[in-house]
């Protein structure tokens, strides 16, 4: 492929950004130029909609909610959107933020995707004239390590609605995860600083984005490569949960109805009172009782629609205090401590589950910043790992290591695999096999999965692992291979918990008077975000292949 330019985007649940660089030139440049904005590297990953919720009016951070104001006393025609891409993630749907009933997610993440690609295609097109963004331009996605094959296809769709590619398979689209991207970008990081991580030590990284958390422990292998030594774990604990326990916090206050009607009745309002929760109290919380002052948070200034739907008895009660809410320092520290307690748990997990010993912990992504999560993390964890890091610039980690990947796709050299995979295959009927996998059609044979390669497997790129097969019948003309993954180290049938059919491979088998003596080669090669599953006849030398998302 003719790729001249790579542009790396990171779609984050709270705030997004792009990055570019042209292969002639590899200097990477974290676009900070955005709607209203300037000299940020990521704006709001927000909408704003018209009334039918059909054309975006404002995306970014203009498109926030805004201050009720006093002529316009009833701001629920207010469309503005947010948090959709947790509706990708394997969350349950009563955790998922609510959505208009006119808007699904899928259209909301390709309206973004689109405006934020009118601003890709015009700042490419400016920087280097003659690139023909569909065929110069390699796209490079960060993803959640969280996401399935599903949530993948769904991004694919959306970057072809969105007008990013010129078709939903186009081959100009790269997926990386957004731990991955990480840890290229620390390793870069780490040039000249070789003291701090020395050659074939690991270094763990923890992405703290909005809405998930990822981690991965990475060796550092010499000429600037990387190899994976753990399983990627994550979990849906970001920095907008800390916003979720604002919210409980208030419940308790205000009633758990008066939320909920608030929610409902006037979306913009409350996204407007996080917004100040945020920027008056959150993002300035260190975990210091010296350094904390008492924060008054006022109704009647920030959201005063809150007080038409307090029930009568509360009403009395903050007429009472003036409608002001004391946010104190055991307060805030409450909301942060179930989010940052679940990174801590994680933190933990990486570690116990590594052979190696630990000699860093870099920590990026928008609530790396939190200086409390900063202290507490070197707190927990300072005395076992040397060297605990926020690098410059943290919230553009994810996108620049995309984009590096991009220019220089070797740099990761083997994952290590967070599924079991196999085929469904036949054999004899055993006493107390289900019923269920047992064939009607072929006598006293049961299905069950043949392992290929397992869970925790530290494979190379492009590495592949084969198993020889013949038909179950001899008059077969074709032979599917159904592709089977589950998260347990080994198991014995395809029906069993957790167990998923990844994809099927199907091939025609002449030469049927050969019976069962035609020998089948089956082979699954582990490329770098996606699974070939290759089928060779051995008499013939006839090759199947199908491609299938690599759930990493």
């Amino acid at each position: 492929m003719d790729i001249r330019a790579v542009v790396a985007i990171d779609f984050g649940t709270t705030f997004s950004g792009f990055a570019y660089s042209n292969r002639a030139d590899p200097e990477i440049i974290t676009n900070d130029v955005w709607p209203q904005q300037i000299g940020v590297l990521k704006t709001n990953t927000v909408l704003q909609y018209d009334s039918n919720y059909q054309n975006v009016v404002k995306w970014g951070n203009p498109a926030l909610a805004q201050r009720q104001s006093r002529k316009n006393k009833d701001l629920s025609t207010s469309k503005s959107v947010e948090l959709f891409k947790l509706h990708l993630g394997n969350i349950p749907q009563n955790e998922k933020p609510p959505l208009p009933h006119q808007l699904s997610y899928e259209k909301a993440i390709s309206d973004y995707l689109c405006e934020l690609g009118k601003l890709i295609k015009e700042t490419i097109s400016t920087r280097w004239h003659g690139i023909k963004f569909f065929e110069h331009v390699l796209l490079v996605i960060s993803i959640p390590a969280e996401f399935d094959d599903r949530a993948k296809d769904i991004m694919r769709k959306c970057l072809y609605n969105a007008g990013l590619t010129n078709s939903k398979e186009s081959k100009k689209v790269e997926f990386t995860t957004e731990p991955e991207a990480a840890a290229v970008y620390c390793m870069r990081n780490l040039k000249g600083q070789n003291d701090m991580i020395p050659v074939n030590a690991s270094f763990m990284v923890v992405d703290c984005g909005g809405g998930t958390v990822d981690l991965t422990t990475r060796k550092l292998l010499r000429n600037n490569k990387l190899s994976e030594i753990t399983e990627r774990t994550g979990d849906f604990c970001g920095g907008s949960y800390v916003d979720r326990e604002f919210l409980k916090f208030l419940s308790r206050k205000l009633g758990e109805s008066t939320i909920n009607l608030l929610r409902e009745n006037n979306y913009g309002q409350m996204q407007f009172m996080i917004q100040q929760f945020c920027q008056k109290v959150k993002f300035h919380f260190t975990g210091n009782q010296n350094d904390f002052n008492s924060f008054e948070f006022d109704i009647e200034e920030i959201c005063p629609v809150l007080k038409q739907y307090c029930k009568d008895d509360i009403k009395e009660k903050m007429e009472d205090n003036d409608w002001i809410i004391d946010i104190n320092f055991e307060d805030l520290k409450s909301m942060f401590d179930p989010v940052v307690g679940k990174i801590i748990r994680l933190i933990r997990g990486q570690l116990d589950s590594s052979k190696d010993k630990c000699s860093g912990i870099f920590l990026v992504g928008g609530f790396s910043e939190s200086k409390y999560l900063q202290m507490r993390v070197k707190k927990e964890f300072g005395k076992l790992v040397p060297s605990i890091i926020v690098p410059k610039q943290p919230i553009a980690a994810i996108v620049r290591g995309a984009c590096d990947y991009g220019l220089e796709m070797s740099t990761i050299v083997d994952r290590t695999l967070k599924y079991t995979y196999g085929i469904r295959v036949v054999r004899d009927q055993k006493e107390g096999d289900p019923l269920s996998q047992k064939l009607l059609f072929l006598n006293s044979k049961t299905y069950i999965f043949d392992r290929l390669v397992m869970r925790g497997t530290n494979v190379g790129v492009d590495q592949e692992f084969s198993k020889t097969y013949i038909p179950s019948k001899p008059d077969c003309t074709s032979l599917s291979f159904k592709i089977y993954k589950t998260t347990e180290l080994s198991a014995e049938f395809c029906n069993e918990p957790g167990m998923k059919l990844h994809g099927t491979l199907t091939i025609d088998l002449p030469d049927v008077h050969l019976g069962k003596d035609r020998q089948i080669e089956f082979s699954l090669i582990f490329g770098k975000m996606e699974l070939v599953a290759k089928a060779k006849n051995l008499r013939n030398g006839s090759i199947y292949n199908t491609s299938l998302d690599l759930d990493l």
